[in-house]
């Protein structure tokens, strides 16, 4: 694996091995770099200062020392577009607590704060210290050890991997937040037990994360799972060229498949402004415009996942974000996928996130092994 320069260091995936199902996740792994001053300093004097800190008592830190001895909590940090959400577990996966704030949209500055006042309120209301895994949208670049590939524009090339750790006074594991989904269901969530798990979280955007026995697949590259930002497969006439990503490209898997993708679709089909949650309802109410669009959804859907099932071939497909409430989704699309998959049988099986919307934040937890 490869050692980071500086405070950045990335544990081997045999180090990282949490119950119940063992995940191996091979996060990396930021950890603080000075001791803190005797004296207690708010959050936004440790952004400035970047010392370390111990949130509870204004104690010192070793790099190193959370991953020596059996953790008692674990804290898990989802970092989404419109809310921040902290969950602490128990050593056997217990949910302990949960609490979430909105995001600074635009303010990398107050989401530090925000992260270090979540984790101050879990670790005061707990009365307990714990590790720190957080999710991120992207992935931190082991060339720059800056942000890329977020969708949450405002944290591209930002160095949370340094700024945070110190604000906090220990290691942080950053993975990325579908892989993050990914571990948590493959861990105790709905393909617990399973071999090979391709996790899809279609909201926001349209992220994925792939976990073959029980470890994430980074990849040589640490972009594993991006099915995203692939150009929708067999794409029809209508569909070419399809809009402008965030990315710089046309075309890509989330300009179909995403919430505002899906709204987008419906709107210029005459339909007016509503949320997938509302197209999905009307179509249930026999609202024939509805129910085509979503037709329309399932088809795009069936051929990206097609195209991933023709390449790692999972024994399990899991659906997470707003999108995995549509529950035709999961007869319709495989309905649809046989025809795109290069097979004389399909029985890989597509199911809803067993933890839902939290799934991303359990995940984040699960990095530190027990």
């Amino acid at each position: 694996m490869t050692n980071f320069v500086g405070n950045r260091e990335q544990h081997s995936a045999e180090q990282q091995m949490p119950q119940p199902r063992t995940p191996m996740a091979s996060p990396a792994i930021w950890s603080p770099a000075r001791r803190a001053p005797a004296f207690p300093l708010t959050p936004l004097d440790l952004l400035a200062s970047k010392v370390e800190y111990h949130p509870l008592d204004g104690s010192h830190t070793r790099a190193g020392d959370l991953s020596s001895s059996r953790l008692l909590m674990r804290i898990g940090i989802d970092l989404g577009g419109t809310k921040i959400e902290a969950i602490a577990l128990a050593a056997d996966g217990r949910e302990l607590l949960r609490h979430r704030t909105a995001s600074p949209r635009d303010d990398y500055r107050a989401t530090l704060k925000a992260i270090v006042d979540l984790v101050r309120y879990i670790e005061g209301q707990l009365g307990q210290s714990g590790s720190v895994g957080v999710g991120i949208p992207g992935s931190i670049s082991s060339a720059s050890g800056r942000i890329r590939n977020s969708n949450s524009t405002w944290m591209n090339g930002r160095p949370i991997g340094d700024d945070l750790p110190p604000l906090l006074g220990r290691p942080v594991r950053f993975e990325n937040d579908a892989n993050c989904f990914a571990l948590s269901e493959a861990t105790d969530g709905a393909a617990a037990g399973a071999s090979i798990v391709f996790g899809v979280i279609v909201g926001t955007g349209t992220g994925g994360g792939i976990v073959v026995n029980g470890s994430v697949l980074r990849g040589h590259n640490e972009i594993g799972g991006e099915w995203g930002h692939n150009p929708l497969p067999a794409p029809r006439d209508e569909e070419r060229p399809g809009h402008r990503c965030y990315c710089g490209r046309d075309g890509c898997i989330e300009q179909f498949l995403s919430g505002p993708a899906l709204a987008r679709e419906y709107a210029a089909s005459g339909g007016g402004v509503a949320t997938a949650a509302e197209i999905d309802e009307r179509a249930r109410a026999g609202e024939a415009l509805a129910g085509d669009c979503l037709a329309r959804y399932e088809d795009r859907l069936a051929r990206a996942l097609g195209s991933i099932i023709n390449v790692i071939d999972p024994d399990v497909i899991v659906l997470g974000g707003g999108l995995s409430n549509i529950a035709r989704l999961y007869t319709g699309v495989p309905a649809r996928w046989d025809q795109y998959i290069f097979s004389d049988r399909v029985t890989t099986r597509l199911v809803r996130a067993a933890y839902g919307d939290s799934s991303g934040v359990r995940g984040a937890a699960w990095l530190w092994e027990a």
